[in-house]
């Protein structure tokens, strides 16, 4: 800034009057940048709690599919053991019957069980890609925070302008 020419009364009044203007306008340039990174921040935020409650809701189905898992496998265990106590008591039919019986129970359960780590790899991969979401939610967060920072940082060259 070069120094204000000296009148009669002090300094030009116009040209300290066109410098405050200046000073105003580009301070009110400054906080609608502010007020809009701001806006865009808060709107980050929503999206990132929408994504955690995501990730909530997805780890609670990955615990309620292997709850599941447990009582299936349990439930197709005792039925086996119930099945194979009463082949005993009723003879050689009986026991073939519960032969074929516990010969499917147990197919159903590879095939639950064999389900049930298809549905954890792709529940698996749902939640890894959730987390790739939000990692850029947060890499961008960053790089709105440093874009601020050297925005300001070039912008500071205005406080140390001298009046003489």
């Amino acid at each position: 800034m070069d120094k204000f020419k000296i009148e009669e009364n002090g300094y030009s009044i116009a040209e300290v009057n066109k410098f405050v203007d200046d000073v105003i306008a580009q301070t009110e340039n400054m906080l609608e940048k502010m007020k809009k990174q701001h806006r865009d921040n808060e709107e980050l935020h929503r999206q990132v709690e929408h994504y955690k409650k995501i990730e909530t809701e997805l780890k609670n189905a990955l615990f309620k599919a292997e709850q599941s898992s447990s009582e299936i496998k349990k439930q197709a265990y005792d039925e086996k053991n119930t099945i194979i106590e009463e082949a005993r008591k009723n003879a050689s039919r009986i026991v073939n019957d519960a032969l074929l019986r516990a010969e499917k129970i147990e197919i159903k359960a590879d095939t639950l069980e064999r389900n049930m780590r298809i549905f954890k790899k792709k529940l698996k991969l749902v939640v890894e890609q959730q987390l790739t979401v939000i990692d850029e939610i947060t890499i961008k967060k960053k790089n709105i925070w440093n874009q601020m920072f050297f925005y300001f940082k070039s912008k500071s060259s205005i406080s140390s302008i001298t009046v003489n």
